[in-house]
């Protein structure tokens, strides 16, 4: 992503050490791609285990008025699952919420929950609640509605049993996330190297076809984010880091 605006430069991460699962929660098909699919692909590299949650259906993306919205919302999941193959990643959740229409309330809090206390991961990659005056295409409402819903879960929602009773009633124990890695923000603190996965990051977006195309303008533009990101990380010409901002939440 572009250079980060954070008072002191990004850390580079040293790898996953200590997560052994990690689940991303975005707002469309594709976010995930767009946002961290190359670190995705170091972290099943080294054996991590990764898990997508998709909030909304997708139904409003694309530009073809020929397809249905029930069609767009289905080759929307095929092309997620697809992409998320390319990087490592089996296990898909979508929760089907209307796109255009997310909203950080206690039903989509609950899914959210739901679905880490059942993968109960030791880290929690999401977008941010925070508008980007600097970068409004990521602040999409959707976007900051995810981030927002997200982050109650991480705290208190799936750590407490008093939170969403019906979860126990459907075997779902509560969990508590350590930490929380905050995507698109100019809080980054945290930059990870990804000059190895670069491909399978840019191949993952290509799958993304009804929203890209064939995506020849891709690799330029984000080489041009992720070479900024490097570059602030003080990483060598060449490299190419997407960065993150690193919530304790233990």
């Amino acid at each position: 992503m572009p250079e980060s605006r954070s008072p002191q430069p990004p850390v580079v991460d040293p790898g996953p050490e200590g997560a052994r699962r990690i689940l991303v929660v975005t707002a469309h098909p594709d976010d995930v791609d767009f946002g961290v699919a190359g670190s995705v692909a170091s972290w099943t590299d080294a054996g991590v285990e990764v898990a997508y949650c998709i909030c909304t259906d997708g139904d409003a993306g694309g530009s073809d008025r020929s397809v249905s919205r029930a069609a767009m919302a289905e080759l929307r999941r095929e092309e997620q699952t697809s992409a998320a193959k390319v990087v490592g990643v089996a296990d898909v959740t979508f929760l089907g919420f209307p796109d255009g229409r997310l909203l950080a309330d206690l039903d989509l809090r609950r899914a959210i929950s739901g679905v880490i206390r059942r993968f109960r991961p030791d880290r929690v990659v999401a977008q941010s609640p925070e508008r980007n005056w600097t970068r409004i295409y990521a602040s999409h409402p959707d976007h900051l509605a995810a981030g927002e819903a997200a982050t109650c879960a991480v705290y208190p929602d799936a750590r407490n049993p008093f939170a969403f009773p019906e979860l126990l009633e459907e075997g779902l124990e509560p969990h508590s996330v350590p930490e929380l890695w905050v995507m698109a923000t100019d809080r980054a603190d945290r930059a990870v190297d990804v000059t190895d996965q670069f491909d399978r990051k840019l191949a993952a977006l290509r799958s993304h076809r009804s929203q890209v195309g064939d995506g020849d303008h891709l690799e330029a533009l984000l080489r041009t984010w992720m070479s900024g990101t490097a570059s602030a990380a003080g990483l060598a010409d060449g490299r190419l880091a997407e960065s993150f901002h690193v919530v304790n939440t233990a």
